[in-house]
């Protein structure tokens, strides 16, 4: 299935980052993981999380996302949405109502729970191949050569927010 310019498959995946360490997960076919990877073509998305029940971290997002909530038994790594605009990571299991996002790769409860740590977290969900770098620094004196995503050089400044190679460095201007 298209969304944008994402094909939606068994292996679409997504990166989940915590104080520096990084997961992949593999997102469900739903409309839901069609607006998450909406949003995240456009931005990363920090979200922060909570523990609650002793078995999950739960957080808000930015903004709702559509739901298909059957009645679900989670296992560790199952990552859910609830009530449109809560995600959910499981290091335990809990049945209830919630939406499939996805799964942590080759989830264990031990290396969930290691993962996500106890108390509060920030947990940053962006595609792999991004790399949230916010600014890139660079020598004003060293000429920098510039081409768009199809490949043709970039000539004139400033730049309009995008990505772009600089120096053969994929860069995202905002």
């Amino acid at each position: 299935m298209l969304c944008g310019s994402f094909m939606i498959s068994a292996q679409t995946k997504i990166l989940l980052t915590v104080n520096n360490e990084s997961v992949t997960a593999t997102l469900a076919d739903n409309e839901a993981t069609k607006e998450l990877l909406s949003m995240l073509s456009i931005n990363p998305i920090t979200v922060r999380m909570s523990d609650y029940g002793g078995f999950e971290k739960v957080g808000p997002l930015p903004q709702s996302l559509l739901t298909s909530n059957t009645q679900i038994t989670t296992e560790a790594g199952d990552i859910m949405l609830y009530q449109g605009n809560n995600i959910v990571i499981f290091y335990g299991s809990n049945s209830w109502s919630y939406t499939r996002l996805g799964r942590i790769d080759n989830a264990t409860v031990e290396n969930v729970r290691k993962f996500l740590g106890t108390g509060n977290i920030t947990m940053t969900i962006s595609l792999p191949g991004t790399s949230g770098i916010e600014e890139n620094i660079s020598d004003k004196n060293v000429p920098q050569t510039v081409y768009d995503l199809k490949g043709n050089v970039i000539i004139g400044r400033p730049l309009r927010p995008g990505i772009y190679i600089i120096d053969g460095i994929k860069t995202i201007i905002k």
